[in-house]
């Protein structure tokens, strides 16, 4: 027997919803026209673009493929998660593809060193933010090197030795062991701690000199951001957190959707925005439609309790972290000062075990916050993992074996 469908009830389906003519395309146009003159800020996974309204063209922002240094930090970032992935791959299959996996990083590790140096930092890389700290980055990026060679020196030879968590833990990730006077947990809060400084510092600033009046400002975060099941809420996503941050609290977390499977537009290429352009009316309805809904839901059961976000929001408390508390966080702890470790290495393990997360939004957050607490000035801030700590000086790479 085949499906049957009543065109007549279908008919009144379609009147309301399923088409350009039906009665909820009509209510979104018409929301969208009635926000035509206010500013619509749409951020892709790889640029943020404002629409400032009325018909003036837009501005385009490519944040991230202009993010100077993520890829260099992001791979030193990534030889702690490195080793950890050998070790489970040595014990899940001994005679498996291990061994060439850990030769192939320290080949790497060591070519990565032997180009490592301040000149680099601060001559060819050139990250705004990193300015004044390059002989930092530079003595951190050695060191963390260096250890990552001795240990995969001694994990080659002693495997079942060295390729093992505890092992790992012990003597490279975490404080405490004399032959490594800062653990790589510290470097890779560093590491995270400083992508976010330099791309909340950009962002920021585009937006500052953009003037935008947020308590009308239209935000949507569109397309996926990150891995596939990251960024799809306002507390996990860290471009969404860096847009909240800039607007000082102006803009209202009402106004701001994450739309993970609308699309956006590609990267523009020789300052054509012919793309961009195109795609505004469908953004302003998307974001104008999904407004008019919510207002509705009020308007029709006035009396009736409210949606709340709950903790989905950042104007929620972070979970705090200390003595006596949960061995259990939901959410990304607070990080109460530069120096709280606990909370700090906490998050690097929920955004690994937490698959709404995104990796690299860590700690990006407190770095927007301390930007804005230090007027968006990157050299006035505290780098955990970095400012402060002491770095030893191995002079020649080989000195590391």
């Amino acid at each position: 027997m085949s499906d049957h469908e009543s065109p007549e009830l279908v008919d009144l389906f379609t009147a309301y919803t399923a088409g350009p003519d039906s009665i909820g395309a009509h209510l979104r146009a018409c929301a969208a026209r009635g926000r035509s003159r206010d500013p619509l800020l749409v951020v892709t996974g790889a640029d943020m673009a404002l629409y400032p309204g009325d018909g003036t063209p837009p501005t385009v922002l490519p944040y991230r493929m202009t993010n100077r240094g993520f890829k260099e930090l992001a791979a030193v970032s990534h030889l702690g998660t490195a080793l950890s992935s050998l070790a489970e791959l040595y014990h899940r299959e001994p005679d498996g593809v291990w061994r060439q996996d850990a030769e192939l990083l320290l080949r790497r590790t060591r070519r990565a060193r032997a180009a490592n140096s301040a000149a680099l930092w601060r001559d060819r890389i050139d990250a705004a933010a990193l300015r004044g700290r390059e002989e930092s980055v530079a003595a951190m990026v050695d060191y963390a090197c260096a250890i990552t060679e001795r240990y995969l020196l001694r994990a080659l030879a002693e495997p079942a030795r060295y390729f093992n968590h505890q092992t790992l833990r012990d003597t490279y990730l975490d404080d405490g062991h004399p032959e490594t006077p800062v653990s790589f947990n510290r470097i890779m809060v560093a590491t995270f701690f400083l992508v976010g400084l330099d791309t909340s510092y950009r962002l920021i600033t585009w937006l500052d000199e953009r003037g935008i009046d947020w308590a009308r400002a239209m935000v949507v975060v569109v397309g996926q951001i990150g891995r596939p099941t990251a960024g799809v809420t306002w507390r996990t996503n860290s471009v969404a957190g860096m847009v909240l941050a800039a607007s000082r609290g102006k803009l209202p977390l009402s106004h701001l959707y994450i739309a993970p499977h609308a699309a956006g537009f590609a990267t523009p290429v020789d300052g054509d925005l012919r793309e961009v352009r195109a795609v505004e009316e469908q953004l302003r309805q998307l974001w104008a439609g999904t407004r008019v809904t919510v207002e509705l839901g009020g308007a029709m059961f006035d009396g009736y309790p409210a949606f709340d976000p709950g903790d989905e929001t950042t104007g929620r408390p972070h979970p705090v972290t200390g003595p006596g508390t949960s061995a259990l966080v939901t959410e990304q702890p607070v990080i109460r000062a530069v120096d709280d470790w606990l909370s700090l290495v906490t998050r690097l393990r929920l955004v690994m075990e937490d698959p709404r997360q995104l990796l690299s939004g860590a700690v990006t957050d407190y770095a927007a916050q301390q930007l804005i607490a230090h007027d968006n000035n990157p050299s006035a801030v505290t780098v955990p993992g970095l400012d402060n700590e002491p770095y030893p000086a191995f002079g020649t790479a080989s000195a590391a074996a």
